[in-house]
Parts: structure tokens; C-alpha cells; sequence
């Protein structure tokens, strides 16, 4: 099955690379980011992916940007969404629109240290094993259902930025084999949200 694959990301876009260097049975079809500046903009354009850039502070009100980024989202047809570093919560409105069907990639163990400062909070609790999830995004903060899981060891005297550069590794091979697994599982589906678990 080509999967048309669309990804959310705000950041540096390395999840980005790993999704377009993998040998995943999707395709990238598009980018949608909050942030036009961003670096991930600049490798989607490079590598020649359609990118539209759908910024908070450009709209009226929330909903409106909310409105306009369903809208991008849903022009380009996507059986999988990827949240890619989108540092925006979806509302339960767009969220509805997929159903299974928007992933994300977290760096813990969830449902160990949700949110924005996941690295950060798992050294001040001072675990000695994090890692990262892959996931379905639901109306909560990190709490879909768990895709696949893998394991890091915390060392010692590391700082919170190098632990996060060693899980960011594994994001980049856990996230593109997670997709590919989806991608197996629902061969023949013509709607990953109506699919089965």
C-alpha cells in the first residue's frame, strides 16, 4: 500500500530526514508547519516535499488557524498524519477528523512524563531508564494509545541536552519502522481510521 503520509513538525526537521531516508511503504506528501522560519520548512523544500506554513500569530483567533490547518491537512489526503515536533496541541475537532490516523513520537516512556518538557522531567525525577514512544494522538496530552516503545539508559552526569541527542536517535529509527508496521498491518484498508487495532 503507497501511504500518502502528511507531516506536522515545527523544528530542525531531522524526524523529517529519517521519514524521507527510511525505506517506509508511504510517501511523503506534504508539510504543514506553524513555523515558516523553521528549518524543517527549508529541508522539505529541498527535498522537493509541498510545504504550507499555517502561523498561529497570522490568524484572528485559535479557531480560525485551526480551521485553516484541518483545511491544509485534509487537501492533501492523508491516510497517516505525523506529528513530527509540532509543538501545538491538536484540538479534539481535527483530532476526530482522523481517527487513528495522526501519530506522534514522544521522548519517554509513556505514560511516564507527558508533555512539552518530557527530557527535563525524567532527570528531575532521577529514573535511570527513559526512552520513547510512538503513539496515537487523542484528545488528551500523550495519552493515545502506545504504538511501540524503546528503552535508554540514563547515564550518569549526562545533561538533560545529551540525553536528549541519544533519544533523538532512536526516535529517528523507532518512529519510520513504526509507520512501516502500520503501513503492513493495514494493507488492502482503503481508511486507516476505519481499520481494526
Amino acid at each position: 500500500m503507497n501511504a500518502r503520509l502528511v507531516v506536522l513538525a515545527s523544528g530542525t526537521g531531522t524526524l523529517l530526514e529519517a521519514l524521507l531516508d527510511s525505506s517506509i511503504g508511504g510517501q511523503v506528501v506534504g508539510l504543514v508547519s506553524d513555523q515558516p522560519e523553521s528549518r524543517v520548512v527549508h529541508v522539505a523544500e529541498s527535498r522537493g516535499i509541498f510545504t504550507r506554513c499555517v502561523s498561529l500569530g497570522d490568524y484572528s483567533s485559535r479557531e480560525s488557524w485551526e480551521s485553516d490547518l484541518l483545511a491544509q491537512v485534509s487537501e492533501l489526503g492523508p491516510d497517516l498524519i505525523i506529528a513530527a515536533g509540532f509543538m501545538r496541541i491538536l484540538s479534539p475537532q481535527f483530532v476526530d477528523q482522523f481517527p487513528r490516523q495522526i501519530i506522534n513520537s514522544h521522548p519517554s516512556l509513556l505514560p511516564l512524563f507527558p508533555g512539552a518538557h518530557a527530557v527535563r522531567d525524567t532527570m528531575a525525577a532521577g529514573v535511570k531508564v527513559t526512552g520513547c514512544t510512538v503513539h496515537f494522538i487523542d484528545h488528551g496530552v500523550d495519552t493515545g494509545e502506545i504504538i511501540a516503545q524503546q528503552q535508554v539508559s540514563v547515564q550518569p552526569g549526562e545533561s538533560e541536552s545529551e540525553l536528549h541527542e541519544r533519544i533523538k536517535l532512536i526516535e529517528r529509527r523507532l518512529l519510520p519502522r513504526s509507520i512501516e508496521q502500520l503501513i503492513e498491518s493495514h494493507s488492502g484498508i482503503s481508511n486507516f481510521g476505519k481499520g481494526t487495532k
